[in-house]
């Protein structure tokens, strides 16, 4: 019998997630493998994310996503740990009552701030990189406003509606953007007045996103200022106490409240490793990211120190090396158990964005030589697309649709890249006479020609006579009025009071012509049988909308056949004018209207509850929270 292989994937951030997925992939089968996902959270916290709920954006809950539901179903196991000792002559992982040994391990336990040993930084600030983070931070911002109403001493206040960010990074002006969006709906819910608030961005480097070009540089300083941000740069902090921060021979600020978001180090488990390290505790590793003194132990996200050849800098500490190095460990372990070639790590990175508030946005994408900037609604596109690519992966259809929820259709006050208009909504009892209604047309169309299908079935009412009939009974017709009533009842479907029908663009009726003469009509000028099961299933598809509108079950899906028969009908040239607004009214209905006096109120939950137990469900994500 094969040994066991174990492999330890040690924290749950956005390349130890990745690793542990693409590895359960790969290992699905091979029940000799065993994969373990080790973090002291029960969840991911999304860290590019934080600005939004520590400026009251988002909601908490939409920057974590549960473990168990990331690797539901699959190849790994989740250990919620403190690892504290590592063993790697052993290999062995220690915490404080348990030991875990390994065969191939993989370090992703990420970053934490760096404060550069300037005094009061790690006392007096709000750091921005967990979640309790950016809700405490949130609830600080909210209680500074809350003590600043109340307060008499004009100094005092000033200082409690004074914000500075530490840092003009990614990090940095990400916050203070949103920070700037939400003073708005602060000031008014507290009653303050905007001039009473100051905000700052701090960095002792000579401009703010040092990384992007100067055009783009210059449209985000333009941007803060127009929010009312000051932007101070060449300004090293040199001291931070509880009402104040320093900035050497800038001067000082008075303030309750310092953010910092100034840089980064490896977090404190890597600085205890015994494996070699550069840069600010980042493991150094070689071309396939293996550690330099170890080769079964790997790194990966912000924890690689790796410089590919050419390259006068490390890989960069983001998300795309999160992703490019998950890629890579899990093929390199791969091959290392299942024989192979191991890859070397040459990441071609696609470039950086940054949002300034949810509105507005800066992107410098492209490839090695090639890049170009965006800014806008456009920047904001491609943030919101390449996280929903990043979510797809980790959570499918589940995180996908929370993101969208929360990002465009749950916002307030307009805060997304298509400020508030669909996120506008209203009572869904106001849908209630319009679905009462259009399920009452529904029904009496239906009932109205049920008599007729049951009389004869062989006599088609809904489907356009066949061309050869329609031409013969022209020929033999003395005039108009004889060659209209060859058409039946037919010719009567099509016309209405509210006027003739509906015109149909040429390349549509020719679709439509086509599956006629191949579906519905004969040779000799009559209807094939499928033609009266056509017929019969309309007539009862109107009656089974009718009465699920009307009732107020499934509302949504009668909605949609309400509007797939619409445009049927229209297609087939004999839809009146009438007919838009059961189109219309289709569209209208869809979103929750059995909700209100339905039984949608009453089936849906229940239905919902025992849909997200099914196991290949959850496995896939197909479900809404």
């Amino acid at each position: 019998m094969q040994d066991t292989k174990k492999i330890i994937i040690l924290g749950g951030g956005y390349g130890g997630v990745l690793t542990a997925k693409k590895l359960a992939k790969k290992f699905k089968k091979d029940e000799n493998i065993e994969i373990t996902l080790i973090d002291k959270k029960p969840y991911q916290t999304l860290l590019t994310e934080l600005h939004e709920v520590a400026a009251n954006r988002a909601p908490e809950d939409s920057i974590r996503i549960e473990l168990a539901k990331i690797f539901e179903k699959r190849k790994v196991n989740v250990i919620l740990d403190e690892i504290t000792e590592l063993d790697f002559k052993n290999q062995v992982l220690k915490s404080s009552k348990n030991s875990y040994e390994y065969d191939y391990l993989v370090v992703g336990t990420g970053c934490q701030p760096t404060y550069f040993g300037i005094p009061g930084a790690k006392e007096y600030t709000h750091k921005l990189w967990s979640y309790e983070d950016a809700v405490n931070l949130k609830e600080h911002i909210l209680n500074m406003f809350r003590e600043a109403v109340k307060e008499t001493d004009r100094e005092k206040r000033k200082k409690m509606l004074t914000f500075v960010v530490v840092g003009g990074g990614f990090t940095g002006v990400e916050m203070i953007g949103e920070l700037a969006e939400w003073k708005n709906r602060l000031c008014k819910d507290f009653y303050v007045d905007e001039e009473e608030v100051k905000l700052y961005v701090v960095d002792a480097l000579p401009k703010i996103l040092p990384i992007f070009p100067d055009k783009l540089i210059n449209k985000a300083e333009k941007r803060l200022r127009k929010l009312g941000v000051q932007i101070i740069t060449g300004a090293g902090i040199t001291e931070v106490s509880n009402d104040l921060v320093t900035m050497g021979d800038k001067g000082s600020i008075d303030t309750n409240t310092v953010v910092w978001a100034a840089g980064v180090e490896g977090s404190d488990i890597v600085g205890k490793m015994e494996l070699k390290q550069e840069g600010r505790k980042r493991i150094a590793t070689n071309d396939k990211l293996q550690s330099l003194d170890y080769e079964n132990v790997y790194a990966v996200g912000d924890n690689i120190f790796y410089m590919p050849e050419g390259l006068k800098r490390p890989v960069p500490q983001m998300v795309e090396n999160a992703e490019h190095s998950a890629s890579l460990v899990a093929h390199n372990i791969f091959a290392d158990i299942k024989g192979g070639e191991k890859k070397s790590y040459n990441p071609a990175f696609h470039g950086a964005m940054v949002c300034i508030g949810g509105r507005y946005g800066l992107a410098h994408l492209g490839m090695p030589g090639k890049f170009f900037g965006l800014s806008g609604f456009f920047a904001m596109f491609v943030k919101h697309f390449i996280n929903i690519v990043y979510f797809f992966q980790v959570a499918g259809f589940n995180k996908c649709w929370s993101y969208l929820m929360h990002e465009i259709f749950h916002i307030k006050d307009n805060r997304s890249l298509v400020g508030g208009y669909f996120s506008k909504a209203s009572p869904n009892f106001w849908l209630l006479p319009l679905r009462m209604f259009v399920g009452y047309k529904w029904l009496e169309q239906g009932l109205h020609k049920l008599p007729g299908i049951i009389k004869d079935p062989s006599k088609i009412f809904l489907i356009p006579p066949p061309p050869t009939a329609a031409t013969a009974g022209a020929s033999a017709a003395a005039d108009a009025t004889a060659a209209a009533s060859a058409g039946g009842q037919a010719a009567a479907e099509a016309a209405s009071q509210w006027g003739t029908a509906l015109p149909v663009p040429g390349f549509i009726e020719n679709i439509v012509k086509w599956s006629m003469d191949t579906f519905f009509y004969t040779g000799d000028g009559g209807y094939t049988t499928l033609a009266e099961v056509f017929q019969a299933g309309m007539v009862i598809a109107e009656i089974i909308v009718g009465l699920m509108l009307i009732v107020g079950l499934f509302s949504a899906l009668a909605s949609i056949i309400s509007i797939a028969m619409g445009v049927m009908i229209w297609s087939s040239g004999m839809a009146p004018t009438e007919m838009l607004w059961y189109l219309a009214a289709g569209v209208a209905l869809i979103g929750g209207s059995g909700s209100t006096f339905g039984l949608d109120y009453y089936v849906l939950p229940f239905l919902k509850k025992r849909w997200k137990k099914i196991g290949w469900v959850r496995k896939s994500y197909l479900y809404i929270d």
